[in-house]
């Protein structure tokens, strides 16, 4: 191998452990890399790989989808036009300290699929045919999409791996290949004798606002149609198990467990066993490759449909990325949410697809395809919460209020926060600030550490402030919309900046009006007093909360086109509570 290119080779993994710490294994400078360019080569690469382990080495790589065919030839797959080896591995004498750090930016061309929805559909009916003939219970079809990327893939990796927030990232850097991998499924973990599989099968949308996240979350724990798909990959990996687990010991400690991810939920089962005492990695790999999630049952003729729907091969993506210790210790996930990048070319391919079923419809498959994609454009910040309280003689205006959303913010985004410290820092504040009006604000960081900082504030004049109308609307689906939080972009972006301008009344795309940059929109119309509901696109304000609880204003779809109706318009918030605005221009 070119010296140049082993020296480029470099492998971070941040795989979570089985009390969910996340400490960062990194390999360089490989010994020896073995390679698998063809199906008859697979099984003694891997053999080959288990012998540098028993030397005291340690190996580090993937195995190909299309790789399974070395462990049984009815795994069909599609072989054609893959350009990259069914196996790679390399061989390290240590583990390093020597991690990458983001240098420079990456630019991404749009996301193509590779077939059109109402292909999607004709490939979906060829499925549901074979279901209905009983030929498999279930398959896992997938698409590919392309894109062109240019730029340091290892700062995309630290982009995916933040907006996926996954338990199983990984970013690997070949000789002609970058794999970043944000997966938040394992494949298998073996550890002192056991094997534990978290098989992973049953996706619903985040939701924006807490209520809606909770009924989302709720309504796949109570779906009947992903029960079914997880336990069908369950009782497939318990059948797999069998064949290198000790008599008796296949147990299934969680099922159906609900896992939150930054854009998805998904249903998550786990699957344990006590490994014979004679079982190799070979012997792992035939038992388990490809993971049951990625396939269907039964595997051979699931495939075989499998090869039959799909345009492509899969390469790493549904594979297997991880390593091995000297200790005989293992972990490997399924590469989904993966992206492969060819250096030469700069071309980039993101696998992603789902489990079809009987009971599956099209639409709603194609839905969650784009649901599962919505990783690779969440470019996501860092941010801390936020909660601006006034405090007025030493007492903070709706203060469970403040402390019930910030709570319900922190489940939302999985910030760990702790509420009786955060109190007894308020507390302390306010004691110490008992004469006045203060804006206080209160920031939790996304590891729980809390700030508290106050400024005095003049009380608003009764006289109306002058206020503009953004000249682009807003987009509902931003989720920072509904969450008070200092990632503060698509306000600085909307807010109109004029000398003498107190503030900018955004809409949405559909032209309805939404709030202030800063507070939240009231108006009087034919005697009631209205405000636009949240699904328009806004924060939940606490004093909007107030007023609503206390019946002094009711929710109302308010339209770009109705404000010349209004008799009166207030900007609200919990610290300047009712300031009456006009319009300029209006």
């Amino acid at each position: 191998m070119n010296q140049e290119k082993q020296n480029q080779v470099y492998l971070h993994f941040e795989f979570a452990d089985g009390e969910k710490t996340i400490t960062p294994v990194i390999f360089t400078q490989p010994k020896e890399i073995i390679v698998a360019n063809k199906v008859e080569e697979v099984y003694q690469a891997l053999e080959r790989v288990q012998q540098a382990v028993d030397s005291g080495f340690y190996a580090a790589g993937y195995v190909a989808y299309e790789a399974a065919a070395a462990f049984h030839p009815t795994y069909n797959t599609i072989n054609s036009n893959l350009h990259q080896p069914l196996v790679w591995f390399g061989i390290f004498d240590r583990i390093t300290n020597q991690s990458l750090h983001s240098r420079m930016d990456y630019r991404l061309s749009n996301w193509i699929p590779n077939i059109s929805k109402q292909v999607y559909k004709e490939k979906f009916s060829t499925i549901q045919q074979h279901l209905r003939k009983k030929a498999t219970n279930q398959v896992n079809y997938t698409i590919r999409m392309h894109a062109h990327f240019e730029g340091d893939a290892f700062s995309f990796y630290e982009q995916l791996k933040r907006a996926q927030a996954a338990n199983y990232t990984c970013y690997v850097q070949t000789e002609e290949h970058h794999i970043v991998s944000a997966s938040p499924e394992l494949f298998f973990r073996i550890k002192e004798g056991k094997v534990i599989t978290r098989p992973m099968a049953g996706t619903a949308k985040r939701g924006k606002t807490h209520e809606e996240d909770k009924k989302n979350r709720e309504a796949l724990r109570q779906s009947e149609k992903n029960k079914v798909e997880n336990k069908l990959i369950v009782d497939l990996l318990c059948k797999d198990l069998e064949h290198v687990a000790k008599k008796g010991t296949v147990k299934i400690p969680q099922l159906y467990e609900i896992e939150q991810y930054p854009t998805v939920f998904q249903m998550t089962s786990t699957v344990t066993a006590d490994l014979k005492t004679d079982s190799h990695l070979t012997d792992i790999f035939q038992a388990l490759f490809p993971s049951a999630s990625m396939t269907g049952d039964p595997k051979d003729k699931t495939m075989e449909i499998i090869r039959e729907v799909e345009t492509s091969p899969r390469g790493v993506y549904s594979g297997a990325i991880g390593y091995i210790t000297p200790q005989q210790e293992a972990v490997f996930n399924v590469p989904i949410r993966t992206v492969v990048i060819h250096d030469e070319t700069g071309h980039a391919e993101y696998g992603v697809g789902g489990g079809i079923t009987i009971n599956s419809t099209s639409d709603d498959e194609y839905d969650e395809i784009l649901t599962k994609a919505a990783v690779l454009k969440d470019k996501r910040s860092t941010f801390q919460l936020l909660e601006s309280m006034r405090l007025e003689n030493g007492e903070y205006f709706l203060f469970e209020e403040h402390l019930n959303r910030l709570v319900n913010s922190s489940q939302y985004f999985k910030i760990p926060i702790e509420m009786k410290y955060i109190i007894n820092v308020l507390d302390d504040y306010a004691n110490k600030h008992t004469v006045g009006v203060q804006k206080v604000r209160l920031l939790v960081s996304e590891t729980g550490s809390v700030q508290v900082e106050g400024e005095e504030i003049s009380l608003a004049k009764s006289t109306s402030r002058p206020v503009t109308i953004a000249t682009s609307p807003i987009m509902k689906e931003d989720i920072f919309l509904y969450h008070k939080t200092t990632n503060r972009s698509v306000y600085e972006n909307h807010k109109v900046t004029e000398q003498d301008i107190y503030d900018t009344l955004l809409w949405n795309e559909e032209n309805e009006l939404t709030e202030f940059t800063n507070g939240n929109l009231v108006v009087e119309w034919g005697g009631s007093y209205y405000t636009p509901p949240v699904s328009c696109g806004l924060l939940p304000g606490t004093f909007r909360s107030y007023l609503l609880k206390e019946q002094i204003i009711e929710e109302k779809i308010l339209k770009k086109n109705d404000l010349g109706k209004f008799t009166r318009i207030w900007f609200i918030n919990s610290v300047r509570k009712w300031v009456p605005i006009h319009i300029i221009g209006l």
